[in-house]
């Protein structure tokens, strides 16, 4: 990926798992890529988005982060986010850049489909994201600007793998609560690893006994429709209900375990407003048919001191980049190629708008059921399997884009060395800016991750 002695230069946007990973690559077949950062660490959702009783996990993915950034090829950007502190115009089109990798996942909340919902944000509605950044860093208080309140019956909107984390959260949090009051000490790991009713068990009490009313998730599909697990492309009808079977058998071992519940078939359809505060939610009985939900005239009322909303997550809009919906507006889905710009691809997330920590693109490798056990701790050993859901999707995803922005790179020009300088002393400026000397050295000033 050379011209004689002059290497392609390459930005990656986002230096979480998957912007890493092709970083990486493309830094072995000699480019000098530049990972941009919005955030001081380059964790993404693997700090703030995977609760904070995934340790091992954890700690894998951020070494595993750190090492592929340490690359002598890889330079790190941090505290930079495309759009305030450079434009995606300007670092596309001016910069000097052979290729551009959009990398940045999805961090915005899906909106709660009700009208007029985000006008009682803070107000009795919260979503997913804010909530599980601000769980995630209670104990560190080093965001004194966020905080997670946990209460009873509370009401969860959605159906995924992070509806579940928020459920856990709440009633793992409850417990270590109620049994405080008790007199009884445990934490939110041991909980965890070996569910709430072993830990009662061992001090003779039954979750009856704690009294706590637990959450429950409203899901406008089936248990067997839920998204813990995918079929795999082209799946026959028997494989289909193997998977729908395997779907029921982990939400129910997951809610005895962690003692939430599940409400199927029902979809938000009005606010329930009580001076000026959301005091919960009317939803309307829907069926399945041929795949499609259809709504019912049956509707419902459920009043609750919070309803938190786990419908998914978007990309951050970018000034530069058209929408379609909520999304990018890609003219190429698998590649994530954007119309008017000829040298950026995309990766992960950011491409399917989906910001949990197991999807990463719809062409991604089927992620195994015991993978997502580990996930959700329902394993009784090992979780090592957990680290195929944060990881494997989008190692696989990453992989393919640096391929394919090989290939580009391969037909495409080098920038001219005054082109090439100019571009480093950005670099060099954006990197005085903020204080940065070195990768390692700025890691250890921006301090441990969750």
């Amino acid at each position: 990926m050379t011209n004689g002695s002059s290497p392609h230069l390459v930005a990656i946007i986002g230096g979480a798992t998957a912007g890493a990973e092709v970083a990486h690559r493309l830094a072995d077949r000699g480019a000098l890529v530049f990972v941009f950062e919005q955030n001081a660490r380059p964790y993404g959702k693997i700090e703030d988005g995977l609760p904070r009783w995934h340790e091992a996990l954890r700690k894998k993915e951020y070494e595993t982060i750190k090492e592929k950034l340490s690359h002598p090829g890889v330079t790190f950007v941090p505290d930079t986010a495309i759009g305030p502190d450079v434009g995606f115009k300007e670092l596309v089109n001016d910069w000097g850049f052979s290729a551009v990798v959009l990398a940045n996942g999805a961090w915005r909340d899906r909106p709660l489909p009700i009208e007029g919902a985000d006008r009682f944000i803070d107000k009795g509605l919260v979503y997913q994201n804010p909530f599980v950044i601000a769980f995630n860093h209670a104990e560190r208080g080093d965001r004194p600007e966020a905080s997670y309140t946990v209460h009873p019956g509370a009401v969860i909107v959605g159906g995924g793998l992070a509806s579940i984390d928020v459920a856990k959260i709440h009633t793992l949090d409850l417990t270590i609560r109620t049994l405080v009051e008790r007199g009884i000490t445990t934490d939110i790991h041991e909980l965890e690893v070996k569910g709430i009713p072993k830990v009662l068990a061992k001090h003779d009490l039954e979750w009856a006994d704690l009294g706590i009313e637990g959450p429950t998730i409203y899901y406008r599909r089936r248990i067997e429709d839920m998204p813990v697990m995918s079929a795999p492309e082209g799946a026959d009808e028997a494989r289909l209900k193997k998977v729908e079977a395997g779907r029921r058998r982990m939400l129910e071992k997951a809610m005895d375990k962690y003692r939430f519940k599940v409400e199927p078939l029902s979809a938000p359809d009005g606010l329930l407003v009580e001076d000026d505060r959301l005091v919960g939610l009317r939803f309307r009985r829907t069926r399945i048919e041929n795949g499609r939900v259809l709504m019912q005239d049956e509707t419902f009322d459920v009043k609750a001191p919070v309803v938190i909303s786990s419908i998914g997550s978007i990309p951050e809009p970018i000034e530069g980049i058209d929408m379609r919906g909520e999304l990018f507006d890609f003219k190429d889905w698998d590649l994530g190629r954007l119309e008017g710009y000829p040298t950026v691809f995309s990766v992960g997330n950011v491409v399917t708008g989906k910001g949990n920590i197991v999807a990463s693109r719809k062409h991604a490798t089927h992620v195994s059921e015991v993978a997502i056990e580990a996930y959700l701790g329902l394993s009784d050993g090992d979780r090592s399997a957990a680290a195929e859901v944060a990881g494997s999707p989008a190692l696989d995803a990453a992989a393919e884009t640096a391929d394919h922005v090989t290939a580009h790179l391969g037909a495409a020009t080098p920038p001219a060395p005054e082109r090439a300088r100019q571009l480093l002393e950005r670099i060099a400026a954006r990197h005085e800016a903020i204080g940065f000397e070195d990768f390692e050295t700025w890691l250890e000033k921006a301090g441990p991750p969750c």
